[in-house]
């Protein structure tokens, strides 16, 4: 049998200035050394999930090669499977490299602890890494591997969000979410949007003064869209969800400002201030747009192929 082919994706971890946390330290404050005792914790049990993946993949019949995410600077090709160890931001970076045919598999380096979270509660954020569509860890990684390689698994087929600005498709489909907005966050965003289905005229056109517009896949239902007053979508679902954010006096349009645009339909926005910008997938990959400029946002993009948490599809 052909050896298989990987690419492990990584993300970097943060190499903290070496301190001895003793009462030598200049650092006196209790609590900043206990935090700085939990961020170099982080580090290390990161830089061991990679060195564990490693040894493992070592002793499997698979040729791979370890790259670390922001040096990723091309299409992914020539490969069986994409591994990511990091969290639910390297996979994110990974799928912007990727079309429909080749699957990944998320590590989630560094899990949040319960109990770690409870301890500090009262100091700082414990928090460690959400993973939400990580599908492996360090305890199960070794088996969901030998489950790909023997074909006992198979991925799942996760929506995007494709761009085009102008008629131009955008090189890159969202994962996560889409956001719109003017560059400055205390400035008013003014835009109209409407929905509109393949070769059909266009819905009335809803127009707006507000913050912004979120949009997003299922993927990114349970991100910043939860947060801003969405629901949690399906993660398999080929719907779009939308946000107004912080409408100003919306009036009769106020029960438009959050709804979903099905896969047989497009949302085309039209952007009406000086400058704006598009953020895909958080704050790495921006567009601008200008006065005039018209967004158009579907789920007619390539999907995702990926190993995705039991939880997530039973």
């Amino acid at each position: 049998m052909a050896r298989r082919r990987l690419l492990l994706l990584l993300k970097p971890f943060d190499v903290l200035p070496s301190r001895q946390f003793d009462d030598s330290s200049h650092f006196r404050n209790p609590k900043l050394l206990q935090v700085l005792k939990y961020l170099d914790s982080r580090c290390l049990v990161h830089k061991e999930a990679i060195n564990f993946c490693q040894n493992i993949l070592r002793k499997k019949h698979v040729d791979w090669e370890a790259v670390y995410r922001f040096n990723l600077c091309r299409p992914i090709r020539d490969v069986d499977l994409v591994v990511t160890i990091g969290g639910d931001g390297t996979l994110l970076q990974a799928s912007h490299f990727m079309d429909d045919s080749i699957p990944v598999l998320g590590v989630n380096s560094d899990p949040t602890q319960a109990k770690e979270v409870e301890d500090y509660n009262e100091e700082f954020d414990a928090t460690r890494s959400t993973g939400y569509l990580c599908a492996a860890t360090v305890k199960n990684f070794e088996q969901i591997i030998d489950d790909i390689l023997e074909n006992h698994a198979r991925p799942s087929e996760v929506s995007r969000m494709s761009v085009t600005l102008n008629s131009k498709q955008l090189p890159t489909y969202a994962l996560n979410d889409v956001l719109i907005c003017h560059p400055c966050p205390a400035t008013v965003s003014r835009f109209s949007f409407s929905k509109k289905k393949e070769d059909q005229s266009s819905s009335s056109m809803v127009h707006c003064r507000s913050s912004g517009l979120r949009v997003s896949t299922a993927a990114g239902s349970t991100a910043a869209m939860l947060s801003a007053g969405g629901f949690a979508m399906p993660i398999l679902s080929q719907d779009l969800q939308y946000v107004v954010r912080e409408p100003i006096s919306p009036g009769a349009y106020n029960s438009l400002m959050n709804g979903t645009v099905k896969p047989e339909e497009l949302m085309e926005i039209a952007w009406y201030c000086k400058e704006g910008l598009i953020y895909i997938d958080g704050s790495h990959l921006i567009h601008s747009v200008q006065h005039g400029d018209i967004i158009e946002l579907s789920s007619k993009a390539p999907k995702l192929k990926v190993y995705l948490p039991s939880h997530l599809i039973s």
